[in-house]
């Protein structure tokens, strides 16, 4: 029944973070399209590990991560204004390079699908 309660309010916490993200003024984060991967949060509730990814690769999330955990304070109490949690957790902020490898997976089938001629795989002969 815990699970239900931790995963439930893992994803409240990924969806309000993604609001205050376009909020924020940091020239760090807001000149950067970042996504949150992922996030953890302990079982406590007490810590919560955000995944950050950039478009414009590994650098540009590092360069947003030290915006986030420069606003970590404001963004904790953002969220807490807009859930109501009993303790917010503390935040931590990780750079990943999520987007950018699933763009490269996307690009390698792209080219292996021109490669076959561009077939849908459907069987039938025209």
């Amino acid at each position: 029944m815990a699970s239900h309660k931790l995963g439930r309010t893992t994803e409240d916490i990924k969806r309000e973070l993604t609001a205050v993200l376009r909020e924020l003024k940091d020239p760090r984060v807001a000149n950067t399209m970042i996504s949150i991967v992922k996030v953890d949060v302990s079982r406590d509730l007490s810590y919560c590990k955000v995944y950050v990814s950039a478009m414009e690769g590994l650098d540009a999330a590092k360069q947003a991560v030290k915006g986030l955990t420069s606003a970590s304070g404001y963004i904790r109490r953002e969220v807490g204004a807009r859930l109501s949690l009993r303790h917010v957790p503390t935040m931590s902020f990780e750079a990943t390079d999520a987007i950018e490898y699933s763009a490269n997976i996307s690009h390698i089938l792209n080219e292996l699908n021109i490669k076959d001629g561009g077939e849908d795989g459907s069987g039938e002969d025209a």
